[in-house]
């Protein structure tokens, strides 16, 4: 017997078919995005009709639906979502995904029998962040995918009530989920909003800032992906409920094979076999679906070099041999794995450095011989380039295998699709005898209505009028909200005749009026729904009617060291934000107390910007920063609870994702003094925002490079092929600087943090100072610069902003083009101007 319980298993579904295969396959939920507000923008919806379909079928089989429900909604979508959300409850869903911190609230309000699940993109990764779930009410959260079994043990411990779900197949984000802003300010495409670009899959070359030289090249940040199956036995003792499979945009014969394996472990689990690795046979198939290669995870803690694909993005199948020769237009190879007509082949170069691949379908095989389990053959391969020639000595990989694919369809092939859920019972009365009309009296639950005939019955000469008869042609609801249940013909005569024009007539009727009956009846409901969501929408804590006339303003400046701490002060910056862990070496203590001594002399406040990533082994270290006191910058919900619940002075980092008023009121209630915006919301967006506060309590970051990705993976460790946070000597010696460079062109800094994580640092700095009038007119009083590369003029730019504010705050028009003059055109504009 199990001595704990066996997780859940859930499966992704892009399509019906999808889900299908998961519960066919033995998925205790499936996990799916309707057609709007889902992080799948394409070709991984349902509609609601679908959706309705998805849920029958799962229910059927006693497999659960969530929605996923998992962007960050503006101000003016709130009530599109809520009542989008209300259609999908209506349709059987059985808990929503939810990224957006205000959302939760509004969803329990409205819907407070809906089970909210929080998503991977809230990044709780430790125990402060799992704390704050549970205080909202969260049923579920999914962990970080970076985080280590040793991680998810304490934040067990620490929070043993909230229920825990954690990825563990699939496709891995390269950053932090909730904390990659990149795709977004190259394209406008927010991973926040479903729409990844998938920067993260493009080649890149590593590039040591100060001396130009090249350190390494390749697909640099494309993770592999997860086979966390090594690890089942370790996450079910941890407490782990949920286990659960990415791939909402794969095909339903990945859904089914990975499925089926993840669910034969399981079911080895809980009859309380223990310590079985999976077989190389066992994993063949998930390798052989779709595979990026794989890797553990950071489970077992970080893999260094071996994370990553390094030399190509996309999947790459099952490695089985290599090309031995050549007939005529044919190869002569020789594999592990016998080829037969339909499987798709890949060709790969065998120098180690080397991306170069071709492939195609085979058409063609004859088999030569098979010794020790080596199979020669000739095959014929329909190339994908006409022109392709494939060398001697180049890697065979099947990367399609026909006849899992069959099996794959096979297993689901005979889970029918319910049609027409929802449809309503419709019972039919009959009564009538011959010269007089025919009544009906129609009953769908509480609604009733009665049809009589315009046509007197007569006595039939062929075929009367009997419940087949009778049921062929009332039962002809297709199309309308109804099905037919029973027809009772107890009060008709027998023998009796009428034209079937005559009978669909009386359908049709009865029809109309149970339509008319159910429209009363389902529009007052969602009048009930509709009144509901926009009182929750509207109400909002603040009090504040008047504009703000106030004059004084916050310029603060976050700077990474001291230098730069004083240059900002010189330049007219009134509070520094520190943040030393951004680059190695944090620096001493005793510097950062005498940096604080001055700056007070001169009037300036400082303040601490923690890191927004603070694992459970990351914690002792913050805690001697935390003990100096300081007012707090940080970008992590569970310190910002935690420390301004306590009465400490903290401002919410635009890491915490303020999307809308809802959002910004409950991190006001966990503690938070003010909020920096969202850095992917325009300037009209930003109004609709703080209108609640007319502005006050509010920053908006309006100069400097935004993190585009936190990543647990270090480019400069892999790069050299060393033990992660093992090599410091890199980043504090030998190679300071270094950037990544994309193939547009496009150099990204790259700055190693304390904690040996990446941060990807945007190419360029935003720029926002032509929106400085609108955003003081707003009423917003706090301005943010982030200086985090060398070479910045640092004090002129701070010099320029300050002289714009002190304009503004004289009722006097500034000069808006000084910083653009000091950039040489070198910036962006953010999405001031363009909406995610």
């Amino acid at each position: 017997m199990s001595r704990y319980p066996v997780p859940e298993l859930l499966a992704p579904a892009g399509t019906l078919d999808a889900v299908r295969a998961a519960v066919a396959n033995g998925a205790n939920a499936v996990y799916l995005g309707a057609s709007m507000y889902n992080a799948r923008d394409e070709g991984a919806q349902l509609s609601l009709d679908e959706l309705a379909q998805a849920c029958a079928l799962a229910h059927a089989r006693g497999a659960r639906v969530y929605l996923t429900f998992n962007v960050l909604i503006k101000p003016e979508e709130l009530g599109e979502a809520l009542a989008y959300l209300g259609e999908c409850v209506d349709r059987g869903i059985d808990a929503a995904i939810v990224q957006d911190l205000g959302v939760v609230r509004l969803i329990q309000q409205v819907y407070p029998q809906l089970e909210v699940h929080g998503s991977t993109q809230m990044t709780v990764h430790d125990a402060a962040g799992a704390r704050v779930m549970q205080r909202l009410g969260v049923e579920r959260v999914v962990l970080a995918r970076e985080n280590t079994l040793e991680d998810i043990r304490a934040i067990r411990d620490a929070v043993p009530e909230l229920g825990l779900e954690t990825f563990v197949h699939g496709a891995l984000c390269i950053a932090y989920s909730g904390q990659c802003f990149m795709s977004g300010m190259i394209s406008e495409r927010s991973a926040n909003r479903g729409s990844c670009a998938q920067s993260c899959r493009k080649d890149y070359t590593l590039t040591d800032t100060s001396s130009g030289a090249t350190l390494d090249s390749g697909y640099l940040i494309s993770a592999k992906d997860l086979a966390a199956h090594d690890h089942l036995e370790q996450l079910a003792e941890l407490g782990i409920g949920c286990l659960k499979v990415e791939g909402r945009k794969k095909k339903p014969e990945y859904v089914a094979t990975v499925t089926k394996a993840y669910r034969g472990w399981l079911d080895a689990l809980a009859r309380g076999e223990r310590g079985l690795a999976p077989s190389i046979e066992e994993i063949e198939p998930l390798v052989q679906i779709f595979s990026r290669g794989n890797t553990g995870g950071m489970y077992g803690g970080r893999e260094g070099r071996e994370y990553i694909t390094r030399t190509q993005p996309d999947n790459r199948g099952l490695p089985i041999g290599k090309v031995m020769g050549h007939e005529g237009a044919d190869l002569i190879v020789e594999t592990t794995h016998a080829v037969v007509i339909g499987d798709g082949l890949g060709f790969e170069s065998p120098e180690p450095t080397s991306s170069a691949t071709m492939g195609g379908t085979v058409q063609t095989v004859r088999h030569l011989w098979t010794r020790h389990g080596t199979h020669r053959q000739v095959v014929g391969v329909r190339l994908s380039s006409v022109r392709s020639h494939v060398p001697e000595g180049w890697r065979v990989v099947r990367t399609s295998d026909v006849t899992l694919l069959r099996q794959a369809q096979e297993s689901f092939a005979n889970v029918v699709v319910p049609e027409r859920v929802g449809a309503m019972r419709l019972d039919v009365r009959v009564f009538g005898h011959s010269g007089g009309p025919l009544k009906t009296i129609w009953n769908s639950g509480e609604m009733e209505v009665s049809v009589r005939g315009d046509v007197p019955l007569s006595v039939a000469s062929k075929r009367a009028l009997d419940v087949p008869l009778l049921r062929e042609q009332l039962g002809r609801l297709g199309g309308t909200a109804f099905k037919l249940g029973t027809v009772d013909v107890a009060g008709l005569s027998d023998g009796l005749f009428l034209p079937v024009s005559e009978l669909n007539r009386i359908r049709q009727d009865a029809v109309a009026q149970l339509d008319e009956q159910l429209g009363w009846a389902r529009q007052s409901d969602l009048a009930v729904r509709d009144a509901r969501i926009a009182e929750v929408v509207d109400t909002i804590a603040s009090s504040v009617s008047s504009p703000v006339v106030d004059t004084s303003f916050a310029l603060r400046a976050i700077v990474c060291d001291l230098d730069t701490a004083r240059e900002a002060a010189a330049g007219g910056a009134t509070e520094i934000v520190l943040d030393p862990f951004l680059r190695h070496p944090t620096p001493p203590l005793a510097r950062v107390h005498a940096l604080r001594e001055a700056l007070a002399a001169a009037g300036v406040a400082l303040r601490l910007r923690t890191p927004t990533i603070v694992r459970p082994a990351e914690r002792r270290h913050l805690d001697k920063w935390l003990a100096l006191d300081l007012p707090l910058l940080t970008g992590h919900v569970g310190l910002l609870a935690e420390f301004g619940g306590a009465g400490r002075d903290v401002i919410a980092d635009y890491a915490t994702n303020v999307f809308n008023q809802h959002t910004a009121q409950l991190l006001f209630e966990l503690g938070a003094s003010r909020l920096v915006a969202s850095i992917e919301l325009t300037t009209e967006e930003l109004g609709q925002l703080t209108d609640p506060w007319r502005g006050r309590n509010f920053d908006v970051l309006v100069y400097g490079r935004t993190e585009g990705m936190t990543i647990e993976h270090c480019v400069l460790s892999a790069a050299f092929d060393r033990e992660p946070t093992t090599c410091r000597d890199l980043c504090v010696q030998k190679h300071t600087n270094v950037s990544l460079t994309d193939p547009a062109g496009y150099t990204f800094a790259v700055a190693t943090d304390s904690a040996c994580r990446n941060r990807l640092l945007h190419s360029r700095p935003i720029d926002g100072s032509e929106y400085l009038p609108d955003l003081w007119a707003q009423g917003v009083r706090g301005y943010q610069m982030v200086f985090n590369v060398p070479g910045d003029p640092v004090r002129l730019l701070v010099r320029s902003y300050r002289t714009m504010l002190d304009s503004l705050a004289g009722n006097v028009l500034p000069e808006l083009t000084a910083t653009r003059r000091l950039l040489d055109g070198a910036f962006t504009r953010g999405h001031f101007a363009r909406a995610v």
